[in-house]
């Protein structure tokens, strides 16, 4: 690898964030016995901790679940206000795994080209195979962009051609344009990237101004269409089934959702023990329920 992106990931994994938020990540990760935890999403490019933190734990040992991550929701009173938390929880060997690309997942290696910051780690001894992961998920995805991408183009035009092939996969909806926003949200990010990662993966290509031309050789860029193929065809089954794992399994799913929609409708969900047992049993009626409040507040 390349000894210039290794640099560049270590920097971005020292992003700073707001202290509750480190605060916050040791508390959750020293709960699960964690080795380290990334901190993603919107929040880490605003520093702001309205709505909800998302986290990665990396947990030491083998991967004790075969369908990956297992997502949990928390909150925390800290100096007088609520943080909340969406939690994923993997082995670190798998998470390394995923973001190399020699598993079946699409999401981790697409996920960790963009943003993230390592806020908590047991020892220093686990940075560098965190780091490196977060680097391998770089090449993944950019091995893949020259690949899909055009013969030449600019760096945002196959950082486009990979997030809409990864979109396609998933078994999710985004508006049109989303690997716009991602883009443009995250410029200074994406900035310079793509080229260091070629570089790693000792892919050749030449400058035309601001345009790249990725020199990948027939055989290889057959080699990596191959191995996308297989990851397409079973990218919306294997997330339908991590949905279908998460509607059982989600930890705290039932106070996340009267969260989510007291924030986006107004009306409070009243929190029963039955309602936290049963989730998935108790959203027709809590969904019934909302549905009459706004119609009522509506006349």
């Amino acid at each position: 690898m390349s000894f210039r992106l290794p640099q560049r990931i270590d920097r971005q994994l020292d992003a700073p964030v707001h202290p509750a938020v480190g605060a916050f990540a040791a508390r959750l990760a020293r709960e699960a016995g964690a080795c380290a935890a990334l901190f993603y999403g919107s929040n880490l490019r605003t520093g702001e901790l309205e709505g909800v933190l998302d986290f990665y734990l990396l947990l030491p040992g083998d991967q004790q679940e075969r369908i990956w991550p297992r997502v949990s929701y928390h909150e925390w009173e800290h100096e007088g206000r609520t943080l909340r938390a969406k939690v994923a929880r993997m082995a670190l060997s798998t998470f390394a795994r995923a973001a190399r690309g020699d598993s079946r997942d699409t999401t981790i290696w697409a996920r960790f080209v963009q943003p993230s910051a390592l806020v908590w780690i047991a020892e220093d001894r686990l940075r560098a195979p965190v780091a490196e992961a977060v680097a391998d998920a770089a090449q993944t995805a950019a091995r893949l962009a020259a690949a899909l991408g055009p013969e030449s183009g600019t760096a945002a035009d196959f950082w486009r051609a990979l997030f809409r092939a990864t979109y396609r996969a998933e078994f999710r909806v985004e508006k049109p344009g989303r690997e716009d926003s991602i883009l443009a949200v995250n410029a200074a990010h994406f900035d310079g990237l793509l080229p260091l990662a070629w570089e790693a993966q000792g892919i050749d290509f030449a400058r035309e101004g601001e345009r790249l031309v990725p020199r990948l050789d027939p055989a290889r860029r057959r080699e990596v269409l191959r191995w996308w193929a297989r990851r397409r065809r079973l990218g919306k089954p294997l997330n339908l089934v991590r949905l279908l794992k998460a509607s059982t399994t989600f930890d705290g799913a039932a106070r996340y959702a009267a969260w989510k929609i007291e924030r986006h409708t107004g009306v409070a969900v009243a929190l029963t023990p039955w309602r936290e047992r049963h989730p998935v049993l108790a959203a027709p009626g809590v969904l019934l329920r909302v549905w009459r409040e706004r119609h009522r507040q509506s006349r």
